[in-house]
């Protein structure tokens, strides 16, 4: 058992004893603690998120041609997680990620109402002449997709489209016990005017 406990510990990261009672709750088997702990691992970034994260850094990124630069500011509750290789890493793969995919903002939740309305009312226009329950989710699956492309956190990654910046993130949150958020970033490209 102590063997599974370690090899678990190794694959996941996660605590000596959350090992031991996700494999007691999968009757031995890894696999299935490993999904045990990714499902403890979301409901524990939930509830890390309302924990201040004062600490981290500041990614920066300047693509090969010199053309796109991105900065990236990345927040954590210490500043041990701040140095760790796997948070560097994240912020890096966020500064890739926002120069290949140009979000223009962090969440959902920072889009303007007047923004989602007008998008909501291009939908329509294109869509007339549908019936209103179609249209209804029409419009919804298609301001889905706008999310997708103008949010940064609900974007797929570059590296893996399967993947979200957002499981990325809590991925991330579950593997260092902390709250982290992103908090804002700015694309800089040559030419572009404000």
């Amino acid at each position: 058992m102590i063997d599974k406990v370690k090899e678990l510990r190794q694959k996941t990261n996660a605590g000596m004893v959350d090992c031991r009672d996700a494999l007691k709750e999968a009757g031995g088997d890894l696999e299935k603690a490993v999904d045990i702990l990714r499902k403890k691992g979301i409901s524990l970034a939930s509830k890390k998120s309302l924990r201040a994260a004062k600490e981290g850094i500041v990614g920066s990124y300047i693509h090969l041609n010199s053309k796109i630069g991105v900065l990236v500011e990345v927040n954590c509750e210490t500043d041990f997680v701040a140095r760790n290789d796997e948070f560097k890493n994240f912020v890096k793969d966020l500064t890739m990620q926002v120069a290949a995919a140009n979000p223009t903002y962090v969440t959902q939740d920072e889009v303007p109402k007047e923004v989602i309305e007008k998008e909501a009312e291009i939908i329509k226009e294109q869509c007339k002449g549908k019936p209103e329950k179609a249209l209804e989710k029409i419009v919804e699956g298609k301001l889905k997709s706008f999310y997708q492309e103008a949010c940064l956190l609900e974007q797929p990654y570059i590296k893996d489209p399967k993947v979200f910046i957002k499981d990325l993130l809590t991925s991330l949150i579950a593997k260092t016990g902390e709250n982290v958020v992103v908090r804002r970033f700015t694309r800089y490209q040559l030419g572009e005017t404000a």
